[in-house]
């Protein structure tokens, strides 16, 4: 009885010191002795590399992480010092991350060639977008291996679905009402059109149409993108608790999905079979789900064929294709919207797409006819070019235990450094004439004026090779040293060709469709860390256009 009673005083005693101004200190003290600890794991860069923010220890760390919407400015800054003049530079990255080092323009294509072995983009993403957590542990490497391989001969015969789900998500989300202007959250807007047209490609019919399904993925989509910014707020060594306590609704949301995702799976493996056994003449619907099943079949690979790891391949896709696309979008609108009306961009890509498409066949959009809107094209990476949402998107993780050293100046990167191309080239008055106005015909009038010339002006000059090729690498799929919204090299987002026809057709069809009053002013975005917060209280003024009689 005496030592319980001693027991309970004790506990009284300990619960009563707990003050809440104490209860905090010690979740200060911890959190500081959580980042040191981390301090000490990161790896170490060499002292002649110049920096750029707070780096290096515990209190650059703490510094960093009270400075979260000043590390785009930094990164710019670094890029105008160094960058433009060859040389590298560290930045620091999240406060869980290892500082970066950026490595200039002149030295991107080397960070590239480096092979997985020694430089990893793989390891890369799965830490930019804490995979252990958000995606339960299963890599990307399958479904962009899926679609490196079989999108680009799949998607012209695609087009004239993706066009329907195009016109019919609009409609919806836009209004058909000819008489009244209504007042849209463009953010939202798009997320009722995005994920339903991408669906068509990830999934199929009807179920690119469920609201329920939609809701699932948007939601998952979500869940990785808080994640990502809360993840970076905690130090790595509480990342085993925070993340699993954070991506309880990954877990919801996909589990959602997969309910309804499930039967359509099953029912696509047995029209597969039927059909490779020769038992029915019908193929199976073309959409993500049939060619991770047809690439599992053909590298023999039985556990990629059941409906539940089909499923979770899906998420990366999903993430990937539904968020980056409306952000595109957003930034697209809002800044044609801004521009100076006298310039009247929208009235010229709706003249252009316009007449285009009236000389496709019934009016249904190729790949050869959206190739020719060179103006709709111009537009879309000139937004993409000038309205970036992050500090750079091609990243290489050091996983060579040796490290790597930098041929060029010198300097030895060990296991785990960063290398980053940061997107500030893009802003660059040396490579863009006046950088930070937004230019929607930018890069067409040189594309128009070198179609423009006779023959016997091209073949008077032989027909000039490389500036026929300089001209073709300005279409906004063409990744570059100068380009990099899409990365580059040969880990290129491989979606990107899907991405441009869908945005070239929502775009089209909106213009064609609808009158949209521009906006006084564009709004700013929040930075965080490397990262754009969009907008998304942004509403705009749309009425359907009257028909032609």
């Amino acid at each position: 009885m005496a030592i319980t009673s001693l027991s309970s005083h004790l506990l009284e005693s300990l619960l009563a010191s707990l003050t809440l101004g104490r209860i905090t200190a010690l979740i200060v003290l911890f959190t500081i002795a959580s980042f040191a600890i981390d301090s000490t794991r990161k790896p170490t860069y060499p002292k002649s590399l110049p920096r750029v923010g707070y780096t290096g220890g515990i209190g650059a760390t703490i510094r960093n992480w009270m400075n979260l919407s000043n590390y785009h400015n930094w990164v710019e800054e670094g890029y105008n010092k160094y960058g433009k003049h060859g040389r590298s530079f560290v930045t620091p990255s999240s406060p869980s991350q290892p500082d970066e080092i950026v490595v200039p323009q002149e030295q991107i294509a080397w960070m590239l060639e480096q092979p997985e072995t020694v430089a990893s983009t793989q390891e890369s993403h799965k830490d930019v977008l804490f995979g252990t957590y958000n995606f339960f542990n299963v890599d990307d490497h399958f479904p962009t291996k899926v679609m490196h391989k079989h999108l680009a001969r799949n998607l012209v015969t695609l087009l004239p679905d993706i066009q329907q789900e195009v016109a019919e998500s609009i409609d919806i989300a836009f209004g058909t009402d000819t008489e009244n202007w209504t007042t849209l959250n463009l953010w939202e807007a798009l997320l009722a059109i995005v994920p339903r047209v991408m669906n068509r490609l990830a999934v199929g019919r009807p179920l690119c149409r469920n609201q329920a399904f939609l809701s699932s993925q948007v939601g998952f989509a979500d869940d990785v993108f808080r994640n990502c910014l809360i993840l970076t707020l905690f130090p790595t060594v509480l990342h085993p608790l925070v993340g699993r306590l954070v991506t309880l609704p990954n877990w919801y949301h996909f589990h959602q999905g997969y309910r309804l995702l499930k039967p359509v799976i099953e029912q696509r493996l047995r029209d597969y079979e039927r059909f490779e056994s020769g038992e029915s003449q019908t193929p199976p619907e073309e959409s993500l789900i049939t060619w991770l099943i047809r690439q599992a079949k053909a590298d023999n690979l039985p556990h990629e064929q059941t409906p539940y790891m089909i499923a979770m391949r899906l998420l990366p896709i999903e993430f990937a294709a539904i968020h980056t696309t409306v952000i595109t979008l957003h930034a697209l609108f809002l800044d044609l919207l801004a521009s100076d009306p006298a310039k009247d961009y929208l009235s010229i890509l709706r003249e252009e797409t316009t007449t285009v498409l009236q000389s496709e066949p019934n009016g249904i959009w190729t790949k050869n006819g959206l190739a020719r809107l060179y103006r709709t094209d111009s537009a879309i990476r000139e937004s993409m070019r000038l309205s970036t949402f992050s500090t750079g998107l091609t990243h290489r993780k050091v996983v060579a235990k040796e490290g790597i050293t930098n041929p060029f100046e010198g300097w030895h990167a060990p296991y785990g450094a960063i290398l980053m191309a940061n997107m500030s080239v893009q802003h660059d008055a040396d490579i863009y004439e006046d950088p930070k106005t937004y230019d929607a015909l930018r890069f067409s009038k040189v594309r128009e004026e070198y179609e423009a010339r006779s023959q016997e002006e091209v073949e008077e000059r032989g027909k000039d090779t490389e500036e026929a090729l300089r001209i073709k690498r300005l279409g906004v799929v063409t990744t570059s040293s100068e380009f990099l919204p899409f990365s580059h090299g040969r880990h290129a987002c491989p979606g990107r060709f899907f991405v441009a026809h869908e945005v070239k057709m929502m775009l089209a069809h909106i213009l064609q469709n609808y009158e949209i009053k521009p906006i006084a002013e564009r709004p700013r975005p929040t930075w965080v860390a490397h990262t754009i917060i969009p907008t998304l209280d942004v509403k705009i003024e749309v009425k359907r256009r009257q028909p032609k009689n």
